[in-house]
């Protein structure tokens, strides 16, 4: 495997590779999320690059830059044993030298709302980046997890309108067994609030499971997802995170007053290629939500696209979305109700692409 400091270095190697050739941005502390989609490139193209870059316009002044997941060490030993070719690991100078001063916007829904409303400039940042990652290496086929469904329909949208000769393609979201998408920023999560967060997933659940009643409506996806954070849950706790065993030896979930809540920014049904909010339910129909936990955000969605054969719910389910819901305050919905605990398994692993 070759790792590239420099943009000369990287076109250099990747002049030997065959094609198709593959291509997976990724700011580093990998987890299996990113492995499925260099996974995905291999199966696809005969070479297969990485990026690992951690970059910094995406990020606001007040946002984790700093503190963000490092270990480069450990995601170049990850890259090698998955098959990555080239590793393009460049400096922030590198790629924004002195008198930098060229940025790529995109107007409309995909970038004034949801994470565009909340964290102004994020959507230029990555799109900009993105724009030279493919510029740099040229690859056939770009590979996007479906976890972050809005930056996906951005670099979709950008890939097109600048006629970009690249397939943008969704990999479908991997989650823990409990059901939490898989995120560098899970790392930040306490022991009290990683027992939580897949409260989000299964309140999501909730909604698509509304949505593909006979009738089903948005609002009856965004009504039950945030009942389902609301109400408390009574399923039994399991592992693996689980609280410590009372003097009875039953373990016991915390308390109402001391369980982390979960704090809804936004909540609602989009469609996946434009973010703007649907009335209707469609194919292309997502539930999405983001949710705070402690200091950390949370990004999740579903698809609520009706299942069209017999194939399982883990075969069946998939998605990008989000908005905050025409019930509700512009704002988002925010979750005053105890969160859970949910069963280890009960879930599956990964939501399966569009």
């Amino acid at each position: 495997m070759i790792v590239a400091r420099t943009i000369a270095e990287a076109r250099a190697a990747l002049e030997a590779l065959p094609r198709p050739l593959g291509l997976v941005p990724t700011m580093g502390a990998l987890h299996e999320g990113h492995l499925a989609l260099v996974r995905a490139a291999r199966a696809r193209c005969a070479s297969v690059v990485a990026s690992l870059f951690v970059n910094p316009t995406q990020f606001g002044a007040s946002e984790d830059f700093a503190r963000y997941p490092r270990d480069e060490a450990r995601d170049l030993d990850l890259f090698a044993e998955t098959g990555v070719d080239v590793v393009f690991a460049p400096t922030a100078a590198e790629m924004y030298p002195t008198g930098f001063a060229t940025s790529i916007h995109v107007t409309g829904p995909l970038t004034d709302t949801y994470e565009g409303a909340g964290r102004p400039g994020h959507f230029d940042g990555v799109a900009t980046v993105v724009v030279k990652l493919l510029d740099i290496v040229r690859p056939d086929v770009a590979f996007f997890g479906q976890k972050d469904a809005q930056q996906l329909a951005l670099v979709r949208r950008v890939t097109r309108d600048l006629d970009l000769p690249v397939e943008v393609a969704g990999v479908a979201t991997v989650r823990e067994p409990d059901g939490l998408a898989m995120s560098s920023r899970n790392a930040y999560l306490t022991r009290e609030e990683r027992a939580v967060a897949p409260d989000l997933y299964r309140a999501l659940l909730a909604g698509r499971a509304a949505a593909r009643t006979p009738g089903g409506t948005p609002r009856d996806a965004i009504t039950a997802a945030t009942l389902a954070l609301t109400l408390p849950d009574r399923a039994p706790v399991s592992e693996p995170h689980v609280t410590p065993a009372g003097g009875d030896g039953r373990r016991r979930e915390p308390g109402a007053a001391t369980r982390p809540r979960l704090h809804i920014e936004y909540l609602d049904v989009v469609d996946a290629d434009t973010f703007a909010r649907e009335r209707e339910l469609t194919p292309r129909s997502l539930l999405i939500a983001c949710a705070r936990l402690g200091a950390t955000r949370l990004l999740d969605n579903v698809s609520l696209a009706p299942v069209l054969s017999d194939r399982s719910d883990a075969a069946a389910s998939g998605g990008l979305a989000s908005t905050s819901a025409p019930a509700f305050a512009a704002g988002g919905v925010t979750s005053a109700g105890p969160a859970t605990t949910i069963a280890k398994g009960a879930y599956p692993e990964r939501d399966a692409t569009h």
